[in-house]
């Protein structure tokens, strides 16, 4: 890991990092709509599962922030047919179709936006069918939903004790500059990244796992804290064993958004196949900690232990309790 690792100022960085924080203001948007895992139709994934003749119908959207649509309006639009198709894929699902939503001050900003999603939808092979367009603004936004399908689920809910936590990251890339944007998709040939994402299915269809989540603007750790929330569980996370790219710092690996990245909930007798699924398309993959029967998100560097987060003590997303399926 190079540099000695100040376990202590790492964690306390952790605690307070913006896109946890960002996390954390769903739990007050769940209470007032009074949705949880234990809806209709469960609340906490990456998607909206709604059971159908084949399986599932998957629902999700994005929205992305003001200031990163003005600095980088190409990537923007490409991220939000990028990030849901993440979404769907986390969900053990294939995309179908997505709609935009998008705000604008004329055409200038727009014309780059527009152009970033028909790229990233050709790329993905995705239609973009339908949207909403504003172009007398006095601002920038956009919005972005998806459909897919998934004949069977990974899901935020079913992650167990005793479960190994597996990360897997694309490292072939480089930080988008002014974010913590790890982009390793707007050059990669369009086989490879549908090959790459039809892995989560794969996965979830050969029974390899059942509970999944893509890695978002909480990093790694922030993701395996809603991932173990919503599964009722505790999760200590071994730094020493996250998959890391050349010349990149820990703790800024550990606030990044990757463009390819999931943690998945995996039985410890399926650890080495999922890992080598990834593995053999070029995909870093690696076993990085485990689910426990606690209530508390830790990080290890193999000497001490901290605390990042404690359920018994603050909700994160609110969405903890599930009906049986």
């Amino acid at each position: 890991m190079g540099a000695v690792l100040d376990l202590a100022a790492l964690s306390e960085a952790l605690r307070h990092d913006r896109g946890l924080a960002a996390k954390a203001d769903i739990s007050t948007v769940t209470a007032r709509l009074g949705l949880s895992g234990a809806s209709a139709v469960a609340v906490g994934d990456d998607c909206a599962a709604i059971r159908d003749s084949d399986g599932y119908t998957l629902f999700a959207i994005e929205g992305f922030m003001n200031e990163f649509v003005v600095a980088d309006p190409w990537f923007a639009g490409w991220c939000g047919v990028m990030v849901n198709v993440s979404d769907v894929a986390a969900m053990g699902g294939t995309p179908l179709a997505v709609v935009d939503a998008i705000w604008s001050e004329g055409t200038g900003r727009a014309q780059e936006i527009l152009a970033g999603m028909r790229a990233a939808a050709e790329r993905f092979g995705v239609p973009i069918v339908g949207g909403h367009t504003n172009l007398k603004s006095n601002s920038d936004q956009l919005s972005v939903a998806i459909l897919g399908h998934a004949k069977r689920l990974l899901t935020s809910f079913d992650a167990r004790p005793g479960d190994r936590l597996v990360a897997a990251v694309d490292l072939r890339g480089r930080y988008r500059p002014h974010f913590s944007n790890w982009e390793a998709a707007t050059d990669a040939p369009a086989a490879r990244l549908r090959g790459d994402l039809s892995l989560l299915p794969t996965i979830a269809d050969n029974g390899l796992s059942i509970a999944a989540k893509d890695i978002s603007q909480g990093g790694i750790v922030g993701t395996a804290a809603m991932l173990a929330e919503c599964s009722q569980a505790g999760v200590c996370i071994d730094l020493r064993a996250i998959p890391l790219p050349a010349g990149v710092s820990l703790d800024r690996w550990l606030r990044t958004f990757p463009s390819f990245g999931y943690l998945l909930a995996v039985e410890p007798q399926n650890v080495e196949a999922v890992t080598r699924l990834f593995i053999d398309r070029g995909v870093a993959a690696a076993d990085i900690g485990g689910f426990n029967a606690g209530t508390r998100v830790a990080v290890t560097d193999g000497d001490g232990v901290e605390v990042i987060w404690d359920f018994s003590e603050h909700a994160l997303l609110g969405c903890a309790a599930r009906v049986p399926a």
